[in-house]
């Protein structure tokens, strides 16, 4: 009985754990060190990559979306830290992980390390994606790098790839463990959801395209 107890303490402070991982507002702090500027007072206003791509020039917007991936993959192999015996099946221990996951990518979009005005968790979706889906993630990025640098939409490639991906899993890496198809087609959808003004501007013809120049 005590030993369930402190698995299923370890497992609250975990998800708060991965929740203060993804609170850490890498492009506001960044851009407040580097730059002396909040990114989220220009550009686009989002606490992300692309806005500090926009802002503070390509170089920092890499650093800002390697550790930003890094909070999703610090997110989910924290359930690594329980015992196996913790979980009753496989398919349990990845909806942990899921979990994890999901309570970094709020953390992102809700950091409480910066009033709760962050990013849309699309950096820290690849860091979750790699390591549940590390073959279909390589496809997935194929396909947005194909599409960013052809058109040089950074929201036209995160929307073909999200979309790709449930595609990708079911039908091409032939994936039966259910709690990831469902999570595959969950991101499918929060992606698209969370991109509906650049999706508008899209169909506009009104969608801003990332230049590389390099920022002063």
């Amino acid at each position: 009985m005590e030993q369930t107890l402190n698995i299923y303490l370890t497992m609250i402070m975990l998800v708060i754990l991965a929740y203060l991982l993804g609170s850490l507002p890498t492009a506001v702090w960044i851009g407040k060190w580097f730059r002396g500027l909040d990114v989220r007072e220009h550009g686009s206003g989002n606490a992300g990559a692309t806005n500090a791509m926009r802002v503070l020039g390509t170089k920092i917007a890499i650093i800002v979306l390697v550790i930003d991936a890094m909070k999703g993959i610090a997110a989910v192999s924290l359930a690594s830290v329980l015992p196996d015996e913790s979980f009753k099946t496989v398919e349990w221990f990845i909806i942990f992980q899921m979990f994890l996951g999901a309570m970094a990518i709020v953390g992102h979009v809700f950091p409480v390390f910066a009033g709760f005005k962050g990013g849309k968790g699309i950096a820290t979706l690849v860091g979750i994606t790699f390591i549940l889906f590390p073959e279909a993630f390589l496809i997935c990025l194929a396909i947005f790098l194909l599409l960013f640098l052809t058109t040089r939409y950074v929201s036209l490639g995160s929307l073909s790839a999200a979309i790709a991906l449930p595609v990708i899993v079911i039908w091409v890496k032939d994936v039966t463990i259910l709690p990831k198809v469902i999570f595959a087609i969950a991101i499918a959808i929060f992606v698209p959801i969370t991109h509906i003004n650049n999706i508008r501007r899209l169909m506009k013809g009104a969608e801003n395209r990332i230049s590389f120049s390099k920022k002063k």
